[in-house]
């Protein structure tokens, strides 16, 4: 019998944490050697974590374990790299590999530091193989993730040649658990909002993603997002100019995600409760005269976080890659 896989997750308390938490402890080849929290310590998990009372007798710990085989960093953006810092000894004489959620090893200019060593781009629809070889993935963005899907195969097959024009709408739960005006839910209920129109820090990575599989992309991606009033998921709207017909966007698309057993084309307009509360990724395209139609939706706390974390880490240490993965839809 092969020996589990030992973890640790640093910012357990959180929303992705949590949903680390939740799929790990049903994970058949995983053993949580700590989840931590300093402003938790001591107390049991499922006191944050309610639903997994009577699924683990784990407790939050201050400290940290170089006997981990693989650790997750669930922290916000720009703390993964604080901690890393603040934590040299820690890091330096350790053998693990990281998966970061943050965005701070995301983008190639700075996907490298010296206590660690360098990050892969952790979207294995696209990097799959290099995951696979990765002591570090750097976990793409929610968003960036939602967008990517939808584009991928146009740009594989050098067929991004106009202007994107794009809409996408998150729950609350993409901003993280402490509630600010924008997400506190007597603010959010029956409201939507735009922020971040044109500049949102995901672009960078999309457009790195369509960099690397057709070199000379160069349009404009005119991303508008949305605050959803629901908690979790992502549905994003996009489309272009392209000569493609519809039969031939659907053979391409059918193509490129054949081997992939996240992402799938639905053949009718889906819904954002079909993919709630699992890993996977819809897409369905329509062409409306010269322009090619594509939504694209998914859980942000999964197939946009969490889930694709775990889908690394199935990848990086040789597991099948929907191990611990086979989640239910909410449907209803």
């Amino acid at each position: 019998m092969s020996l589990k896989i030992k973890v640790g997750i640093v910012g357990a308390a959180g929303y992705t944490g949590g949903e680390l938490l939740r799929i790990l402890v049903h994970h058949p080849e995983v053993d949580i050697v700590f989840a931590n929290s300093k402003s938790n310590a001591g107390n049991p998990v499922w006191q944050v974590h309610r639903d997994l009372l009577g699924d683990t007798d784990l407790c939050f710990s201050s400290n940290l374990d170089s006997s981990v085989d693989v650790l997750f960093l669930c922290l916000g953006h720009g703390d993964s790299l604080k901690f890393i810092d603040e934590n040299e000894v820690y890091f330096k004489s350790a053998k693990f590999k990281i998966i970061d959620l943050s965005q701070d090893f995301r983008l190639l200019k700075r996907n490298t530091h010296a206590y660690t060593g360098s990050f892969v781009y952790g979207l294995p629809e696209l990097n799959r193989d290099e995951i696979k070889n990765a002591k570090n993935v750097a976990n793409p963005g929610c968003f960036a993730t939602c967008i990517q899907l939808a584009l991928l195969p146009l740009a594989k097959a050098g067929l991004l040649k106009d202007d994107v024009h794009l809409t996408a709408t998150t729950g609350s739960t993409g901003a993280g658990q402490k509630p600010t005006d924008t997400t506190h839910f007597s603010w959010r209920a029956n409201n939507l909002s735009v922020y971040k129109a044109f500049e949102h820090q995901h672009l960078k990575e999309i457009n790195q993603s369509l960099v690397q599989l057709q070199p000379l992309f160069s349009n404009a991606l005119n991303f508008v997002p949305y605050r959803g009033d629901f908690t979790r998921g992502i549905i994003a709207n996009l489309h272009l100019k392209t000569d493609l017909t519809h039969e031939k966007a659907v053979e391409l698309y059918e193509d490129y995600y054949a081997k992939h057993p996240f992402t799938f084309l639905s053949a009718q307009n889906p819904d954002l409760k079909q993919v709630v509360n699992t890993n996977k990724g819809f897409l369905y395209l329509e062409k409306h005269g010269d322009y090619l139609l594509i939504l694209s939706i998914l859980d942000n706390l999964l197939k946009g976080a969490s889930g694709q974390a775990v889908q690394n880490m199935n990848l990086m240490f040789g597991l099948e890659e929907k191990q611990g993965l086979k989640l239910k839809g909410t449907g209803f």
